[in-house]
């Protein structure tokens, strides 16, 4: 199944302030560092189930990859053959909140 990636507005705003937060010290590695996470994301469109299931929601269609320290949380849906970007969620911030929108 290859997959059609939506990016969610909170995905989207997680990506905004990783990117704020790293251009304090390092504007060059801000913006490469976008790149890396953005390209990422999007290659879960070949391999949807690719990720491992969520550890604290225990839901198949719920998964994340991870990207260094940060987890990119996503939603499979097989019946649109779509897969939505929810986080980019920095570990050390516990567990992330999921709101799908």
């Amino acid at each position: 199944m290859a997959a059609r990636v939506r990016f969610a507005r909170q995905a989207r705003e997680d990506l905004r302030e990783i990117v704020l937060f790293i251009a304090r010290n390092n504007p060059v590695r801000a913006r490469t560092f976008r790149n890396e996470l953005f390209l990422k994301a999007q290659s879960i469109s070949d391999h949807p189930w690719m990720g491992r299931v969520v550890p604290e929601r225990n839901d198949e269609g719920l998964r994340e990859i991870v990207r260094g320290a940060y987890r990119i949380v996503y939603r499979v849906t097989v019946e649109t053959e779509r897969v939505t970007i929810l986080r980019f969620w920095h570990a050390a911030r516990g567990n992330p909140q999921i709101v799908e929108d």
